[in-house]
């Protein structure tokens, strides 16, 4: 099936069962593929929260798709309880698709996941991007459960979303991208996936804070194309993960958004946009 004339706030909803029984949503866009482009996107992340823009930008020249971890928005199941888990089921998900090679954009938590993946299925992912995301027992990874609990209680009191704090500084031009990104995400205005719950939070920061604490992987065996992206201050994974990244992948490229947070990737989406397809081009 073709989405290429769809919009990300457009696209409808598609589910698959997977072997492992969890009926998976996604939404696909661009031309089919034989290698696509996978999106393993943040921490409580639902289909409605990849970042429009971006999504169109690179389903002009790939196929894209976007999907519900287990037990969140409309994919059925209980929560994962572990990155571990969590790669596992996306392993499910691209072999219920039936790819047997595919490029990965993950941000954040989804970088987390894709890195155990790889453990797993060390051949399937050809190129992968790793945005605002850090290594197995990264420098300050573990600690993201406080500060997302703090920023959300922030958030309440100053009514606005989270993310607002969470993904990006408190400078002007982050204040600018903050408000400029939740208006994108509001622009889908049906079939919006279903939100996700208090309980899907607690149980991926504790899948989050027991992964921050475990033994670093060797990453020096994986050598295949890696873009490492983020911003100059991210408080969520700290941008000194996202050297450490750059530095343990063989072949690696690394680039640092200056006056930018965790959601570098959202306040310079253009240039990310750019950079992202001539990394993926063939």
């Amino acid at each position: 099936m073709s989405n290429a004339n769809f919009s990300y706030i457009t696209v409808p909803t598609e589910f698959i069962t997977a072997e492992n029984g969890i009926r998976f949503a996604y939404r696909r866009m661009g031309e089919k593929a034989e290698v696509p482009i996978i999106l393993f996107n943040h921490l409580t992340s639902n289909l409605d929260n990849a970042d429009p823009r971006i999504m169109d930008a690179l389903a002009a020249k790939h196929e894209i798709i976007s999907f519900d971890y287990r037990g969140v928005g409309a994919t059925s199941g209980e929560d994962a309880k572990s990155i571990q888990d969590m790669a596992k089921d996306g392993l499910a998900f691209i072999k219920a698709l039936g790819y047997e090679k595919v490029d990965i954009f993950s941000f954040s938590m989804g970088g987390f996941i894709i890195q155990e993946l790889m453990e797993m299925e060390p051949n399937l992912v050809r190129k992968l991007i790793l945005a605002g995301t850090g290594p197995r027992g990264g420098q300050g990874v573990s600690a993201v459960v406080g500060l997302t609990y703090w920023d959300i209680v922030k958030g309440f009191f100053n009514i606005v979303d989270p993310k607002y704090f969470l993904f990006f500084t408190s400078t002007e031009n982050g204040k600018k991208a903050a408000k400029l990104f939740l208006s994108r995400l509001k622009e889908r205005t049906v079939d919006r996936d279903i939100a996700v719950g208090i309980h899907s939070l607690r149980t991926q920061l504790s899948a989050i804070e027991k992964w921050g604490h475990e033994a670093p992987a060797d990453l020096s065996k994986f050598t295949l194309p890696v873009l490492v992206i983020n911003g100059d201050n991210d408080r969520m994974v700290p941008t000194p993960n996202s050297y450490n990244l750059a530095q343990r992948f063989p072949n690696a490229e690394l680039h640092i958004y200056p006056d930018a947070g965790h959601g570098g990737i959202f306040q310079e989406y253009e240039d990310f946009s750019k950079r992202a397809l001539a990394f993926f081009a063939d």
